[in-house]
C-alpha cells in the first residue's frame, strides 16, 4: 500500500492517513498541549506529507516518514509560539483550566488536586525545550524504545537515553515534588 500512495495513488494514501491518525494526533496533542492546534498541525502534517509523497520510500514504514514530518510541524509550532509569547508578553496561549482533566477521583477535592497536578505537568512539559520533550513523548508516552525514537528524531540511542533523563530531570525540578513528576511514565 506505501508503495502505491508514493505512486500518488489518492486511495491507497488516505489508507495509510486513515492507519496512523489516531496514535499521530496523540503525539502531536501531547507535543503541543492543545488539541485544536493539535488538529491544525496534524492537518498541516498531512497535507506536507501528499504533496511531497513522491520524496517517500515505500521500502521504509510509512508511520515513521509521516511522524518526522509532524516532529517538524509541532517544532515549527513551537518556535512560533515562542515568538507569539515573546511579542504578546508572556501570555499563554492555554491555560491550566482548559488543560485540567476530570480522572475520576472520589471526592471533589481529590479531583481538583489531580487537576491542579496535570496542568502543572502539562504546563512544565510545554516549557521544556523541542530537543527533551520529542524524546520524552515518544518513549515515555506513546511507549517506544529508545532505538525507535533515535530512528524517528535521526540521533543516536544514547542521544535519546540522555536527553530522556534531562527532561526527566527538568519535570521533576520545575514540579517540585515527586508525586506529580510520576505522572510521566518511566
Amino acid at each position: 500500500m506505501s508503495a502505491r500512495a508514493a505512486g500518488g495513488d489518492r486511495a491507497a494514501f488516505s489508507e495509510l492517513m486513515r492507519q496512523t491518525k489516531t496514535p499521530l494526533f496523540r503525539f502531536v496533542r501531547r507535543y503541543v498541549g492543545d488539541e485544536q492546534e493539535a488538529w491544525d498541525l496534524l492537518q498541516e502534517t498531512y497535507a506536507a506529507a501528499w504533496i511531497n509523497i513522491r520524496r517517500y520510500d515505500p521500502t521504509r514504514p510509512f508511520e515513521a516518514w509521516i511522524r518526522t514530518i509532524a516532529l517538524n510541524k509541532c517544532r515549527d509550532w513551537s518556535r512560533r509560539r515562542f515568538v507569539r509569547r515573546l511579542i504578546r508578553g508572556g501570555i499563554e496561549l492555554s491555560s491550566p483550566e482548559a488543560m485540567a482533566v476530570s480522572d475520576g477521583a472520589e471526592s471533589a477535592d481529590d479531583r481538583m488536586d489531580a487537576g491542579d497536578r496535570l496542568a502543572r505537568l502539562n504546563e512544565a512539559m510545554g516549557r521544556l525545550p523541542p530537543h527533551l520533550k520529542a524524546p520524552l513523548l515518544l518513549t515515555a508516552i506513546e511507549g517506544r524504545s529508545q532505538a525507535e525514537a533515535a530512528g524517528l528524531l535521526g540521533v543516536s540511542v544514547k542521544a535519546v537515553e540522555t536527553r530522556v533523563a534531562r527532561a526527566r530531570r527538568k519535570l521533576y525540578d520545575a514540579l517540585g515534588d515527586t508525586t506529580a513528576a510520576r505522572a510521566v511514565p518511566e
